[in-house]
């Protein structure tokens, strides 16, 4: 159903991308509104990681045909750094570790970018420390984070809610959660994804990269799609996802030569 008042922020029309002379996607068309929460699920190798990636520029796949469209702005027009100024924002499977540079200077200079390009007024060191400390809340942080190196130490769902600390604080339009629940235990789970939930607003949409459903079960999506070679073979709701968990993959895979068959 679409919410009354959304509009389209991201739309895909057959996206095609090859890395290391190896075409990934052959065909993707996917449309995203406000306010909605799309969960992409595949088995391993389908081409989840890959999407997420060629929305947010990654440097290592190549763009081989169809269009994408971010809030009527050709995407391919724009670096991955104006990507994400204008609002894209991809929290990574693996983030990665930058000793040597303070997570408070490293996120404090990724905020302030993107308020001067949003014409808004940026914040000095002090003011921006109690600003973030207040957003750490919001994933049950210890505020010691922000003078240790950019991920530097951190357990694994401590990396996770780091990224999830940079969405608080960045407000994409769109943010693309590239299995987030990875490496997650309960506990942590339990805390990215609230956080992540209190993010959601009518004005922003999710995309949410995931393999299991337990993820779904704390983030409600509006759409479920699933993902194999390349190509979108299935979209349904939230009860396609509680599918996929009791019946793995295999059968949406099934049905596709029935379908073009019939």
């Amino acid at each position: 159903m679409i919410r009354e008042g959304s509009r389209i922020l991201l739309e895909v029309r057959g996206l095609r991308a090859v890395v290391n002379g190896i075409e990934i996607l052959k065909g993707i068309d996917l449309t995203v509104r406000s306010g909605e929460v799309h969960a992409i699920m595949g088995t391993n190798g389908s081409g989840k990681s890959t999407f997420a990636k060629v929305l947010a520029g990654h440097s290592a796949y190549q763009v081989t045909g169809g269009s994408v469209l971010f809030e009527g702005r050709d995407l391919f027009d724009l670096s991955p750094e104006e990507r994400a100024r204008a609002g894209v924002f991809l929290a990574f499977q693996y983030p990665i570790e930058i000793p040597g540079v303070a997570n408070s200077h490293f996120l404090r200079l990724a905020y302030n970018t993107v308020q001067a390009q949003r014409g808004k007024e940026e914040l000095d060191p002090l003011e921006f420390e109690d600003f973030v400390r207040d957003k750490m809340k919001l994933l049950e942080m210890n505020p010691e984070f922000l003078d240790r190196g950019v991920n530097e130490g951190f357990s694994g769902g401590e990396k996770k809610r780091n990224e999830i600390l940079q969405m608080a604080l960045l407000e994409p339009r769109l943010a693309i959660l590239d299995e987030t629940d990875s490496g997650l235990d309960i506990d942590a789970l339990r805390i990215v994804t609230t956080g992540v939930n209190k993010l959601s607003t009518a004005d922003n949409a999710i995309i949410l990269v995931t393999h299991y459903q337990r993820m779904l079960n704390y983030i409600v999506p509006d759409f479920v799609h699933v993902m194999r070679a390349g190509q979108i073979i299935k979209t349904g709701g939230k009860e396609l996802a509680l599918d996929l968990e009791t019946r793995g993959y295999d059968w949406v895979g099934a049905e596709q030569p029935a379908m073009a068959g019939a």
